[in-house]
């Protein structure tokens, strides 16, 4: 059920972000959710996009440093409280919550928040042990 993060290592420079973003467009990749974190010298860029792969290899072709990691999409009602649920749901598995962000897209009533947790695996059984949705990386592509 997991789905694929792609990373790119940004160095802390303007036109960075707009290569990247060009890059994928001549790729064809539609990019669904994006989360950029930055310190004084560069920034990482993670991204769900429909084509992985073929984002992957954009990527390294334009001379960006490229990572994949496995992430967790789940989906939870759009109401307050839900987040602080399914962290709760996580996290008395003894699982580690390395990062999050939130989907841009809704499903419905719903929000769909994307996990990078260190057990992707037990993750998955802990969110649907309690009931909570996932996406899988087909459904993500389609939002």
């Amino acid at each position: 059920m997991s789905a694929i993060q792609i990373s790119v290592f940004l160095e802390n420079k303007s036109g960075r972000l707009a290569e990247v973003t060009h890059a994928l467009a001549k790729a064809g990749v539609n990019i669904r959710a994006l989360s950029l974190a930055e310190t004084i010298d560069y920034g990482v860029l993670r991204l769900i996009v429909d084509k992985p792969q073929e984002a992957k290899v954009a990527l390294a072709e334009a001379g960006f440093t490229v990572t994949e990691t496995e992430v967790v999409a789940a989906e939870m009602p759009d109401r307050p409280g839900a987040l602080a649920e399914i962290v709760d749901m996580v996290t008395a598995r003894g699982l580690n919550i390395e990062y999050c962000y939130a989907f841009m897209a809704k499903r419905g009533n719903n929000a769909v928040v994307i996990f990078r947790i260190d057990d992707a695996a037990e993750a998955e059984r802990a969110l649907t042990d309690s009931g909570a949705r996932l996406l899988t990386a087909v459904e993500i592509s389609r939002l």
